[in-house]
């Protein structure tokens, strides 16, 4: 192994030594001459003792740490962790004819931090999330198709929107290896397209997957307005779930198009479904008593910590307008995608939100994300998606 060196401040090694999987950049003493953003470089501590090895990047995470043992980060390693990830998603029967959509690579609770690789039947949808691992994209997209028992055929990347802007990457959204098959998916049974072209994230948000089969079973009878509905994941269980009605709503033309579209290959001409391309706020001060079953799952509000405050402040008012709305009896899904919000933050501004109504409410459930999407133990920042279904008087 004959990487550039990173020399680490003195005491500054030990988070590494509890194996969490970030560098940042105020922990390093001395960076050799010549490294440039994605190089691989080994991290050594102030005594000049090797310590992991990793990715560079210019910003406040200085290295992903990809291994903490002195090796070759090359073809044999990714395909190593690449295969390891599979295995791991199929001995927890993620892998069914019923079910070919998943996570297949969690970043940082994968072993490759920078990385998101999402499979639709057999297109895997790639994102780096940092300059080494769009370097990487070549060797991991050939790894890929190795792997899996032969399931993956195409590979299409997409990061143009996922990199660090300021490295001037200048990613291209194609595909790598093979070429458009279907955009058709399957999860739990239900089918949905997937726009990995132009469609937020990679295409579908598949972390909600657990979540969608429990509001299956609360929607039997009621009238359930999914709020943000994107491609209406929600909607089409809540249907399956015998639902009396179901209202989606999102504010992108293009997002309601897809849900109907979803909503037709599952139910064709069912009556029950009516979609509504409005702003949130707006539909929900329209609205009376008539919704029995809220989902509110709107887009991450803080991306970073300097949006806290605003965010905890926007999740206050879209949770106080469902309380005010929802008819007695009704139940309650409430989510927040944002890293940057905890989920007692979260739990406070919901809290406030139930306060502020006067009703009384009961939590039913607390929810997470999904086993495809795993937390490194050692690295709790991964734990991103909060979600509370509240029983409302």
């Amino acid at each position: 192994m004959n990487y550039k060196k990173i020399i680490l401040k003195r005491g500054k090694e030990e988070s590494l030594k509890r194996f969490h999987p970030w560098v940042f950049s105020g922990a390093i003493a001395h960076i050799d001459d010549g490294v440039e953003e994605g190089d691989l470089v080994a991290v050594y501590t102030s005594a000049k003792e090797f310590i992991a090895v990793g990715h560079f990047q210019i910003g406040s995470i200085a290295v992903r740490i990809l291994d903490f043992t002195e090796r070759e980060i090359d073809d044999d390693f990714f395909y190593e962790r690449l295969q390891r990830a599979y295995e791991l998603r199929k001995s927890i029967g993620l892998i069914r004819p019923d079910n070919n959509a998943f996570r297949l690579v969690h970043g940082e609770g994968d072993f490759l931090p920078g990385l998101v690789v999402d499979i639709y039947d057999r297109t895997a949808v790639v994102q780096a999330h940092s300059p080494g691992m769009h370097f990487a994209r070549n060797t991991i997209a050939q790894a890929l198709v190795k792997i899996a028992d032969g399931l993956i055929r195409n590979v299409y990347y997409k990061s143009e929107t996922t990199l660090p802007y300021k490295a001037q990457l200048d990613p291209q959204n194609d595909y790598i290896i093979g070429g458009f098959e279907t955009n058709i998916a399957i999860e739990n049974g239900l089918k949905f397209h997937v726009d990995w072209l132009k469609g937020q994230k990679t295409g579908f948000f598949v972390d909600q997957r657990d979540n969608r089969s429990l509001l299956e079973h609360y929607a039997k009878g009621r009238n359930v307005l999914n709020m943000f509905c994107y491609t209406g994941g929600f909607s089409f269980y809540a249907m399956r779930g015998q639902a009396n009605l179901v209202h989606s709503v999102d504010s992108s033309s293009k997002a309601i198009k897809l849900t109907n579209d979803n909503v037709e290959l599952n139910f064709p001409g069912d009556p029950r479904h009516k979609a509504f391309a409005e702003d949130a706020f707006k539909f929900l001060n329209g609205i009376d008593d008539q919704y029995d079953l809220i989902i509110l799952d709107p887009p991450a509000f803080a991306k970073h910590k300097s949006a806290l405050k605003n965010a905890l402040i926007g999740y206050r008012k879209l949770n106080s307008k469902a309380f005010e709305r929802i008819k007695s009896g009704g139940i309650l899904f409430t989510f927040s995608c944002s890293q940057a919000v905890n989920k007692d933050q979260f739990r406070l501004a919901v809290f406030s939100a139930a306060a502020q109504s006067g009703r009384k409410v009961r939590i039913l459930h607390q929810l997470t994300q999904p086993s495809d999407h795993p937390i490194n133990i050692y690295h709790p920042e991964g734990e991103y998606l909060k979600g509370l279904v509240l029983y409302v008087e």
